[in-house]
């Protein structure tokens, strides 16, 4: 790796504004605190018209008839604009456009929209990629000398598309090179994964670039599933590497039709099917502070396994680290402490000695940013904390560990499921956070003006705008299905306000009158007071307004890139704020279409920001 050294006290201004002008080779104003809280009070006046679209429920949608609260255009109007993409300015045909002012399409008057047109194009100059606040992944690596990063020397050169699915491949690759170029900046050798689940980040960070990773997950349930998947992975890994070593030694030669590629041996299949089987396990740890451990929180890093997701399976041995219950070190003696560090500080200088790197140490612990890593990771150095697609509130968790810890020297985290984000100042009162220090907002400048989304909107905010514009729409007969057992559930039932779910009834079901009957069933009331006459008659009735429900929500899917931008607007700003934090900002590392969740939060603090040797 390229080696940096530390800029002298008195060059550390100027060190810090030929970085500056380096990174991303955006405009000053564009990167200032100042900037970023313009471009929020754009979005926030944009939404100050718009959310309540977003926030309207779909099971409500003919039970409180949103779409003649809101609309006063035709679905076939909305949903033609859409797919035109708004590309030209149209006029709008409605009577009252000629005698009403509007705002970004709506009635100053009704506060009904009466110019899909306009909404469309402000929508678009409101998402991230229209503020223009955002820097793709290349600037980040040229600013920070990625060209110049070398993987580190390991026998195989790891294709992580042999081992998991596309999406997770392109993450994976394009994060690990932004982390690595972060720490090489750093002079770090050290990185914290945060959420790390199953730990494909974390391997490929230290097989790949030999860095020690460390990779922290919480979930609750017991260690068997992880030991044993931990010993199907290391009897994998040797049957895999040795038959890499044995194909590099022999001679090349063109291979004969006859011939397989890769001859693999008897047995290695079924560890593999295994291997994948044992991954629906879910993995125990042990938690820290379990009893301010939220369901969403918790939800938020359960692992979600998919068949023939198998890098792990390329981890040798000495690489991975059995997992281990841990205690959390309040609750050792002293005694205990002293001798679980001297521990470590032997195995640490072992490592030296051998010239060993590329460590993956996963680590089982809840962790906030009160949590004390040194406590938790006895030999922790200087480090970079990372998160791929950390759920809800670990999000704000993570950059709010970045500000308090000192040895953390940079930040990228890429958040996602926004609908499980806590929200501070939440007017509902069934909605109130249970615990003190909530994910959104995360920025003082946002606190002091009490923002709230609200979870529906929150909910929008997680539909990918890009993916729908190709054709991959909503599943539209599903919601369409909920909403009228929502009208029967009224016109029947005197309990259609019930906190009972219906939950995923839809994929069972062969009809609609079915899909009703099971529901009611999971709803514990009474299905034979309808015939399926009476049924199939709701459906009849609302099937004409189908396409008032698929144009509400092709709304909604244009709002989304909107709402998401407000989120992270507030996390930038929020790192902004800090005054040890010498550059932040938005980089879209993956691909939309592969992955809607691209946006990382990139920091890095003063006494990490240097200049190449």
């Amino acid at each position: 790796m390229t080696s940096f050294t530390s800029s002298s006290e008195g060059n550390s201004t100027h060190a810090f504004e030929v970085l500056f002008k380096a990174l991303f080779k955006m405009k000053s104003s564009c990167c200032s605190l100042t900037e970023i809280q313009r471009r929020i009070d754009e979005v926030k006046r944009f939404l100050s018209v718009t959310l309540a679209i977003a926030n309207a429920h779909t099971v409500e949608f003919y039970t409180h008839d949103v779409w003649k609260r809101f609309m006063a255009v035709s679905p076939q109007e909305v949903l033609s604009a859409v797919s035109s993409g708004s590309n030209q300015q149209g006029e709008s045909q409605h009577k009252e456009k000629e005698h009403s002012r509007t705002t970004f399409g709506f009635c100053v008057h009704s506060n009904r929209l009466i110019d899909i047109h306009e909404l469309l194009e402000a929508a678009k100059a409101q998402s991230l990629h229209g503020l223009g606040v955002c820097v793709s992944r290349d600037e980040l690596l040229r600013s920070l000398g990625g060209s110049e990063l070398e993987s580190a020397e390991i026998e195989n050169e790891l294709e992580p598309n042999e081992f998991m699915n596309s999406k997770k491949s392109h993450e994976v690759q394009c994060m690990s090179k932004a982390v690595a170029c972060l720490a090489q900046h750093c002079g770090v050798k050290q990185v914290i994964d945060v959420g790390s689940g199953k730990g494909y980040l974390s391997s490929f960070l230290s097989l790949q670039y030999g860095l020690q990773v460390f990779g922290i997950d919480s979930s609750s349930t017991n260690t068997h599933g992880a030991q044993e998947r931990n010993r199907k992975l290391k009897k994998f890994s040797r049957a895999y590497q040795k038959h890499s070593k044995a194909a590099r030694t022999q001679p090349e030669a063109p291979p004969s039709p006859q011939e397989e590629t890769v001859e693999m041996k008897p047995g290695l299949n079924e560890d593999r099917d295994a291997l994948a089987a044992s991954g629906s396990q879910q993995e125990e740890v042990v938690s820290v502070n379990a009893p301010h451990v939220n369901p969403a929180a918790e939800a938020q890093l359960e692992l979600n396994p998919e068949a023939g997701e198998l890098f792990l399976s390329t981890l040798s041995a000495d690489v991975i680290q059995p997992p281990s219950p841990r205690v959390p070190p309040s609750q050792l003696s002293a005694e205990e402490r002293e001798r679980r560090k001297r521990k470590n500080l032997e195995k640490k200088a072992q490592r030296k000695g051998e010239g060993a790197e590329g460590v993956f140490s996963p680590l089982t612990s809840y962790v906030t940013s009160e949590t004390e890593l040194r406590e938790l990771i006895t030999e922790l150095e200087e480090a970079v904390m990372v998160g791929l697609h950390t759920c809800g509130d670990l999000a704000a968790s993570t950059l709010r560990m970045f500000v308090a810890k000192p040895e953390l020297s940079a930040v990228c985290g890429v958040g996602c499921c926004y609908h499980l984000l806590s929200e501070e100042f939440n007017p509902d009162e069934q909605e109130q956070p249970l615990q003190t220090v909530c994910g959104f907002p995360l920025s003082q400048y946002l606190r002091d003006q009490s923002c709230f989304c609200g979870r529906n909107a929150r909910m929008s905010a997680c539909l990918a705008l890009e993916r729908v514009s190709l054709g991959q729409g909503i599943q539209m007969e599903s919601l369409f299905y909920r909403a009228v057992l929502h009208v029967i559930l009224r016109d029947h039932y005197s309990s259609y306000k019930s906190e009972k779910r219906v939950g995923n009834v839809y994929s069972k079901a062969k009809s609609f009158v079915d899909y009703v009957r099971r529901a009611l069933h999971r709803l514990e009331l009474d299905d034979s007071k309808l015939c399926d006459s009476d049924i199939q008659s709701y459906h009849d009735t609302y099937k004409a307004r189908m396409d008032e429900m698929h144009a509400f929500n092709m709304l909604k899917v244009t709002l989304a890139p909107c709402i998401e931008g407000l989120i992270l607007l507030d996390r930038l700003c929020y790192l902004k704020e800090q005054e040890d934090v010498s550059f932040s900002a938005l980089v879209q590392l993956f691909d939309p279409l592969l992955s809607p969740r691209c946006y990382a939060v990139v920091g890095l603090k003063s006494h990490a920001m240097k200049l190449k040797s």
